[in-house]
């Protein structure tokens, strides 16, 4: 099939134009404040809903997801998400084996000292058990001397932990704390029996109630800001900005009312902490 060729010049035109559009968006951080200009990767444990988790066609959802891809139009870089479980994340972030952390790691003192973080959400911690259970469940000490799961290297994991010291120096008996990598694993020894019950961050309980395998007993223990994790500070101030941005515009709170995650009040973002001191 021939084409006038006053088609061809259209469809020559229109290339012409994409291409010079795709080139005018430069990216706002220099070369050396990514492993591999112009891709933002990232490490991401997509097993807590709804801030980030696989749907039924291996696709990547979520807060976390939705909202670095916005923040990567943003400052005109490609999003990379590496999948992987939380542990090592912040030891191969600082080993260099990629950019940023996009998890909803908990802000820390320590934390802080050894990345440059951004809070972008609020989040707590909830006490959840079996829906079939009949333990009742009122306070975190009424926990002491049962069988508990938890995420591992985890800011639950450290203020269980915190938590569980301060209830032994009162005489209350300890917990015995299971940990595991996933909120997948814990639901099914919770499931099995394994463990009277679990610790985790509200929206993933609340997304566990839902759906029908959890029932909450206690919400909002230990609330923080969670952040986005950086081994450089020029990408961290990058991303803040955009966040600033998004915030403005409405983006944000529209991002947050649709997956039902808790909003900072802020309306700047800031790299919180003095970051790395070598």
């Amino acid at each position: 099939m021939r084409f006038p060729k006053t088609f061809s010049a259209i469809v020559l035109l229109v290339g012409l134009t994409q291409a010079a559009g795709a080139q005018t968006c430069t990216p706002k951080v220099p070369a050396s404040s990514l492993i591999e200009t112009p891709k933002w990767q990232m490490s991401i444990n997509p097993t807590l809903p709804p801030q980030q988790f696989v749907d039924d066609k291996g696709e990547l959802q979520g807060l976390n997801v939705e909202l670095a891809r916005e923040i990567a139009k943003r400052i005109c870089v490609e999003p990379v998400f590496l999948r992987m479980d939380f542990p090592p994340m912040i030891p191969a972030l600082r080993s260099g084996r990629f950019d940023a952390i996009n998890t909803g790691l908990f802000w820390t003192e320590e934390r802080s000292k050894m990345l440059y973080l951004v809070p972008y959400a609020q989040q707590a911690i909830s006490i959840y058990t079996d829906p079939s259970s009949s333990l009742k469940l009122e306070k975190f000490e009424d926990l002491a001397g049962r069988v508990v799961g938890v995420e591992s290297a985890t800011y639950t994991e450290r203020k269980a932990r915190e938590f569980n010291t301060a209830m032994e120096a009162k005489g209350l008996k300890a917990i015995e704390l299971r940990t595991f990598t996933t909120v997948t694993a814990t639901s099914a020894a919770l499931r099995a029996g394994q463990l009277e019950a679990a610790l985790n961050i509200n929206e993933t309980a609340n997304s566990l109630e839902q759906k029908g395998i959890a029932k909450i007993w206690v919400r909002d223990i230990a609330g923080t800001d969670i952040t986005f994790a950086f081994r450089d500070k020029l990408l961290a101030q990058a991303v803040a900005d955009a966040m600033t941005a998004i915030r403005a515009d409405g983006t944000y709170d529209k991002l947050f009312d649709k997956f039902g995650m808790t909003k900072l009040k802020a309306t700047t973002f800031a790299i919180r902490g003095d970051g790395p001191t070598n």
